[in-house]
């Protein structure tokens, strides 16, 4: 056996803090000692630009996070009020022991928008699209000292986004040295070929570079597998002749006895080391973190992992994070993937563009699915200055990069190549899906196409048939399949009577939003179920749909909008959609708790009602409680309102008639939630639910005035990395430490060996600076992010006028 600790170790971090070394490849992280503007500068591209005046910061970064919200931003409510314009970075680095003969690129994770770059004053290009990484090959113009690389970033021309893109270098930038031999970039390939009872086969394609102007015989191309911990379990091994100044691909298999599956349960990784030997000699190494797993998506079983029928219980995301804007530190990620997945989702649809690659790496780890989307429209257009302007000349290039970029991950298990496009009701529009399918299955036969469609039963603008046949080898995606005529109850069963091969996933369909401080069900003047509401008629929507959905094995899954609220796509004071079932902390509302019961089989009981109503005492008001317990008890200060029952699915007859297993449960409702009309007076509501033969207990009480504040943290002891960070909930509780949900007091923090890098509460009508020391509560309740810039022990310190104030402890280590 054996090990490569030293490479592996650097593989399985979640951020590369430090250079990757081996013989032949160097990967250098770029993120530190910026120079950087806000300002438009005609000499900047220049070597010798003065920017002594500029201001120095890390990447990634995001200026529009860090202005203000003013109605008068030309991007508008399309990017929450927030500022864009254009800005300026520059690095001066040198290069030690520089050498002719080896290969020096410059690689961007995604710069939004309209980047162009120069290096010591040579222009090495431009790239529009703000989600697409790039690279761009520095050999010819470096010296051993005193290089420039100046970036322009240009988000001026507004509205460019229908949410809030952030604006400048907000994802990493490395430098990677090869020598002459090498993979190409995103070059080496590998997948599943097949998964036997105790083997399974990898296919694992190369390409490989020779830039020398010499031809070189007898290369060898060598593949190793190997475990987490660094056990080497597989190999192969072949040569090749490669012509000078070409590029060729390598196909190789390797068999692995004994494989640990990825699947979501035990998302098991191994890393694929490839290597380039020329005379015995390595020339290149790769380093690649895979997942060996099946995929398929049958028309009838729906989409299948490792043979097992698995339903896609998704969210879409939008790519901000809240307080930290665009630049996404990777611990704010996973805590929200990890929060996400509690509540029982398994699958994310990255709308409208793709990912940080460090989500992806997070969803790999964590056992999630993700559908990968490249775009938001193609030739027609949805704002002024949107990407219509550069489709026609840059979606290969950007569809191919995605593609080649995410390809490796196990999480990946669906392309996207739009989101709603208007193009979905012209000739061209079939055309063009037709192509991009074509350019997805060309650099990846493993997994399937779809688009988020919202027209295919509309009554303006209708998908043709033309278009939606494009994609019937594929998978069709329907965005709100219940919208239209007698689609609200029948769905997606029209069209697959009509077209019985067809694929079908609900790529963006309604959640269960809203705001975080009002209940799913809120309280009206005179309000009374039987008599209906939009939010009821919302929730019951939401509900058939997914009956329908968890019922018919066909449909692959359903990706609600959205997992988490985010800024943008609004209209004024608000700075951002709350469609969320967790708000832009991370908070949980009630909708998670809703889609919890159906998704999981963990006991969910919760009462969504916030019991503080003065004024409204003798008035009847609904309580609502979403729950997978089969029967619940509801007391009102202790007086019983009678006890609700529930099933889904319900049982029918086992062996002989009237004969149940499991025992049947004499339901009062068909809906997936429980409701009591009762009458208000101040206490304590309580629900008393049974499940599996166990008593679970919710309550909530009216609570008491504001008294003090109550600090904890995701976690005490974090890494001083820029990657890390701990999150700090801030609860204003009164004297028995019950939250109180109407509490918004000023909190002011002090913080002593580390710096706050944000602060929210979840309420988007609160338009003071996320990058200030203070933020008032919301619904008794605010954040705030620390990172550590060094070891040691720290402080934080939560103080507001009248309350008493509290103090937390975090250590930040190596």
């Amino acid at each position: 056996m054996k090990q490569i600790f030293g490479l592996l170790c650097l593989i399985f971090c979640t951020i590369p803090v430090c250079a990757q070394q081996s013989n032949s490849r160097v990967i250098t992280p770029f993120d530190a000692n910026w120079k950087f503007a806000l300002s438009d500068y005609k000499k900047a591209s220049n070597a010798g630009f003065n920017d002594k005046s500029w201001r120095v910061l890390d990447l990634p970064h995001d200026w529009s996070i860090e202005g203000k919200n003013l109605q008068t931003e030309q991007g508008g409510g399309n990017v929450g009020y927030f500022p864009t314009g254009i800005g300026w970075y520059r690095k001066t680095f040198d290069i030690s022991n520089l050498n002719k003969d080896k290969k020096i690129r410059i690689e961007f994770d995604g710069v939004y928008e309209n980047s162009e770059i120069w290096i010591n004053g040579t222009y090495l290009g431009k790239r529009p699209y703000g989600y697409t990484s790039f690279s761009y090959d520095l050999t010819p113009y470096l010296k051993p000292k005193g290089n420039v690389v100046s970036v322009r970033v240009d988000n001026s021309h507004q509205p460019n986004s229908r949410w809030y893109s952030g604006s400048g270098i907000y994802r990493h930038v490395r430098l990677v040295e090869t020598n002459q031999i090498h993979f190409e970039k995103w070059g080496i390939f590998s997948y599943t070929k097949e998964i036997g009872d105790d083997r399974a086969t990898l296919s694992i394609k190369a390409s490989v570079a020779n830039e020398k102007t010499i031809a070189m015989d007898k290369v060898m191309i060598k593949n190793v597998l190997y475990t987490k911990s660094g056990v080497e379990v597989a190999s192969s091994q072949s040569s090749i002749d490669l012509k000078a100044n070409t590029t060729k691909e390598v196909e190789q298999e390797i068999a692995v006895s004994n494989p640990a599956l990825w699947s979501l349960d035990n998302p098991n990784l191994y890393t694929l080391a490839s290597y380039v030997y020329v005379n015995g000699n390595e020339e290149d190494c790769e380093l690649n973190t895979i997942g060996i797993r099946t995929i398929q998506c049958d028309v009838n079983k729906g989409f299948l992992l490792n043979g097992e029928r698995v339903k896609m219980k998704g969210v879409n995301l939008h790519h901000d994070a809240g307080a930290v804007g665009t630049a996404v530190p990777e611990r704010v990620w996973e805590r929200r993937i990890e929060i996400l997945k509690s509540g029982g989702c398994n699958a994310i649809r990255t709308s409208h563009n793709p990912p940080a690659p460090e989500f992806l790496d997070l969803c790999d780890q964590l056992g999630i699915l993700v559908m990968d989307e490249a775009f938001d429209e193609w030739l027609v257009g949805k704002r002024d200055y949107s990407y219509k302007l550069y489709f026609a000349n840059w979606y290969e290039q950007d569809l191919k990069a995605m593609l080649l970029r995410d390809r490796n991950h196990p999480s990946v298990v669906m392309w996207s190549i739009g989101n709603e496009i208007p193009d979905q009701g012209t000739a061209e529009g079939s055309e063009l899906a037709k192509k991009m399918i074509a350019i997805c299955h060309s650099l990846d036969p493993t997994r399937l196409v779809t688009a988020g469609n919202d027209n295919i039963a509309a009554d303006k603008n209708r998908a043709t048939e033309e278009y939606l046949a494009a994609y019937e080898n594929d998978i069709v995606g329907y965005n709100y399949p219940d919208r239209y005529h007698e689609r609200r109850e029948l769905l997606y069963s029209i069209d697959k009577a009509k077209y019985l091969n067809r694929r079908v996933v609900a790529t963006e369909t309604s959640g269960i939003g809203g705001n975080r401080v009002r209940t799913a069900i809120p309280s009206m003047s005179g309000f009374n179920l039987r008599r209906g509401s939009s939010a009821v008629t919302q929730l019951i929507d939401v509900e058939q749909r997914w009956k329908f959905t968890l019922l018919n094995d066909y449909v692959i899954g359903d990706f609600i909008w959205t997992g988490i609220d985010y800024y943008g796509e609004t209209f004024w004071p608000s700075r951002g959609a709350s469609s969320g079932y967790l708000d832009n902390c991370g908070f949980k509302k009630d909708g998670y708790y809703f889609f919890k019961s159906i998704w999981t089989n963990e006991p969910v009981l919760h009462l969504t009602s916030n019991w503080n109503r003065e004024g409204e005492e003798g008035k009847v008001v609904p309580v609502i409680c979403f729950t997978n317990c089969s029967e619940v008890e509801l007391f009102i200060n202790n007086n019983s309102y009678g006890v609700k029952t529930f099933e889904f699915p319900r049982t029918g007859n086992s062996g002989n008639w009237n004969s149940y297993e499991p025992e049947k449960v004499f339901t009062s409702t068909a809906d997936l939630h429980l409701a009591w009309d009762v009458v208000y007076q101040p206490g304590e509501i309580k629900a008393v639910g049974k499940k599996d033969g166990k008593e679970y207990v919710s309550r909530i009480v009216t609570t008491g005035a504001p008294i003090k504040i109550r600090l904890s943290a995701d976690r005490d002891v974090i890494k001083a990395l820029p990657s890390d960070v701990a999150h700090i909930t801030v609860e204003i509780l009164d004297k028995n430490d019950n939250l109180v949900p109407y509490a918004d007091n000023l909190v002011k923090f002090e913080i002593d060996g580390a710096v706050i890098i944000g602060v929210e509460s979840g309420n988007l009508s609160n338009l003071s600076s996320v990058k200030a020391h203070e933020r008032k509560a919301y619904g008794g309740l605010c954040q705030a992010i620390l990172q550590a810039k060094k070891e040691g022990v720290f402080y934080f310190k939560a103080i507001s006028e009248g309350l008493q104030s509290a103090e937390l402890e975090i250590t930040a280590i190596k």
